[in-house]
Order: structure tokens, then sequence, then C-alpha cells
């Protein structure tokens, strides 16, 4: 069993044999906020969050494209995304989990560690444990789409049957 020292809320403490949380604790590697670098299209960003946001844009907007890109952190590539949706590129609905699960392969390909924490994960349930975000996390009734932990259970179970 994986013991973790810090909870949202003392409900995840109690199902810790089932669930593995990563919003910011043990397994932040996997959250897409995480200072793991991800070289993608040429360009090497500082997180996955920020390669995502800026892919929001391509095709549709070069200049929010460049604005992400020089954003000093995450969480203000986000804010800018969020700000500007009614710019993002026509089709992201229907590419954004592919473009996710190519950002979420090359983090673990270029980074070591993420793969290690992947691993480490074994057979439990992976969860983006957001109290925000119902489609890429659980969100704050823990019945959303969790299409985030979804990816690494597919990306482990990958890595998994390679070896």
């Amino acid at each position: 069993m994986i013991k973790l020292e810090q909870y949202r809320d003392t409900w995840l403490a109690e199902k810790m044999d089932e669930v593995i949380g990563f919003y910011p604790r043990e397994f932040y590697p996997l959250d897409n906020f995480s200072s793991f670098k991800v070289e993608w299209n040429g360009y090497l960003y500082a997180s996955v969050e920020e390669a995502y946001q800026a892919a929001s844009f391509m095709g549709s907007d070069e200049e929010l494209v460049e604005k992400v890109k020089n954003s000093h952190s995450a969480d203000e590539a986000q804010r800018i995304a969020y700000a500007n949706r009614d710019k993002q590129r026509k089709d992201w609905n229907d590419v954004k989990v592919g473009i996710m699960e190519e950002l979420l392969r090359l983090k673990i390909e270029q980074n070591p560690y993420v793969k290690k924490k992947l691993l480490q994960t074994k057979d439990y349930l992976i969860v983006e444990d957001s109290p925000k975000d119902s489609f890429w996390g659980w969100g704050p009734n823990r019945d959303g789409f969790n299409q985030l932990g979804k990816l690494w259970m597919k990306l482990r179970d990958e890595l998994k049957n390679q070896k």
C-alpha cells in the first residue's frame, strides 16, 4: 500500500487502498502543472499544461500560441487560454484528448522520473483529484470523467506490457 502524507479531505485518506490521487501530493509529477519539460513540435515547453494550452490555438491564432509559449508558468498559460476560448481552433474538442495523450507520452519518454512515478502506481485507480475540473479530473462531487487519469492508466498499462 502506498502511504501519502496529504489529502484533500479525509474521504481520500479512507480510500487509499483503491485510489492514487495526484493533485499536489506524492504523485504530483503526473499533474500537467508539474515542472517537467516537454519538447513538442520543435519547442521546449516548461510543462505539459503550457504545451496543451498552446495547442488549443495552433492553426487558429498564432499570436496566442506565442503568448502561451512566452508565459511564465502553467497557471499563466491556462489563464491566457481560458480568457481566449473563443479563439481556440475549431476542432479543439475533437482533438484535445489525442493531443493530451501525445503530450503525456512525451513527458514519460523525456522524463524518467515521471515514468518511475507512473509505474509506482501499480494497478491502482489513477485520478486527477481536481475539485474544479470534471472533464480531466473527477470534479467536486467525484463523478467527473477523469480523462487525465484514464490516459495515465492506459499509458501505464502499455509500459507494463512492454516489459
